[in-house]
């Protein structure tokens, strides 16, 4: 009888163990590469209520082209992946068709959100393809209902014509922020407040000033206001209580990974925070040693490994008070229902 007992403990183990194993749930490295230009980048996660999918809409860069400089980084549109697996496997689905006048135009780093049943996104719009950086630019607004059609509502005044890279917060007293880059003052993150999604109070006074940055995203978890901003280097992790004053945190993401393509940094990230873990997705140039390598060839030109970019997911964790994270560690990726 007692050898039984023990047997039967022995099964009940093994069982346990083989189910635990089965839960677990590993994200796939990378998570996605855009089937066309094989350049996504700056993405940016939606939940559809309607169709209970998630959609990945990321800035689609063109990566496969023969462009001079940094041309492929215009002209480009707004990717679209979906996923019906919870996160499994992301599919490209095709591009936004978002233009609202004549002409190539430029269309970076959206973000989106969800309220009274209407998507909102906002994202950076410059008029035409430069062949080097620069060129004014806004932040423009859209709805939809579906997530696939967009009806444009016009372009966001904020006191400034180089503003990029938003992102969007409700805060507990139901008032919108947004905050977002404007080069004219230095690659700082500046922020605007709005009640209704459309008309914008733009701040005199920095967000996060210091050193110069991009790609900020805001976002709660773990009853503290969170945001990180892309140094180029990584992201630097700021905490606030009331998500107005923050205070600076150390860096995640600057310690090149090891999974495939992982590497060298993360870049322009966006957080989701689903079932209770925070899920941090950003972009990698795997082809680099670093963030900003790359030597122009004598047709003034970057080679296609230079370019092209991939997409990874890694798990956020609250840890002696901050936010840290290590892009090896396995960990349980699920996406479930927000």
């Amino acid at each position: 009888m007692k050898n039984y007992k023990i047997l039967s403990l022995g099964i009940l183990l093994f069982f346990s163990v083989a189910a635990s194993a089965q839960a677990f749930r590993k994200a796939p490295s990378p998570l996605y590469r855009d089937p066309i230009y094989d350049g996504a980048a700056d993405p940016v996660m939606v939940y559809n209520h309607a169709e209970k999918s998630w959609w990945m809409l990321y800035t689609q860069r063109r990566a496969n082209a023969q462009t001079n400089d940094v041309a492929y980084c215009y002209g480009t549109n707004i990717g679209v992946a979906t996923s019906t697996d919870k996160g499994q496997t992301f599919v490209y689905k095709g591009a936004l068709n978002l233009d609202f006048e004549p002409g190539v135009n430029t269309f970076w780093a959206p973000d989106v959100i969800y309220e009274k049943g209407v998507y909102h996104m906002y994202l950076a719009y410059i008029q035409g393809v430069r062949n080097h950086w620069g060129g004014t630019a806004k932040i423009a607004h859209y709805t939809s209902k579906n997530l696939w059609d967009w009806k444009y509502k016009g372009l966001i005044s904020l006191n400034s014509a180089h503003v990029i890279d938003p992102t969007l917060l409700k805060m507990p007293d139901g008032k919108w922020h947004m905050w977002y880059k404007d080069s004219s003052k230095g690659s700082i993150t500046m922020t605007a407040e709005s009640k209704d999604l459309q008309h914008w109070i733009a701040q005199t006074e920095p967000a996060i000033g210091g050193a110069p940055h991009e790609g900020a995203k805001a976002f709660f978890f773990n009853n503290w206001f969170w945001m990180i901003t892309d140094e180029w280097h990584g992201q630097r992790v700021y905490q606030s209580k009331d998500g107005k004053s923050w205070e600076k945190q150390g860096m995640v993401l600057d310690v090149p990974g090891h999974r495939p393509e992982d590497t060298p940094t993360g870049a322009h990230a966006d957080v989701q925070v689903v079932g209770g873990k925070a899920y941090i997705f950003y972009f990698t140039h795997p082809g680099r040693k670093t963030h900003f390598e790359g030597t122009l060839d004598q047709d003034y030109t970057f080679s296609y490994t230079n370019k092209r970019t991939s997409i990874h997911v890694a798990e956020l964790e609250f840890k002696d008070g901050t936010l840290v994270c290590d892009r090896d560690k396995p960990f349980d990726f699920y996406l479930g229902q927000p």
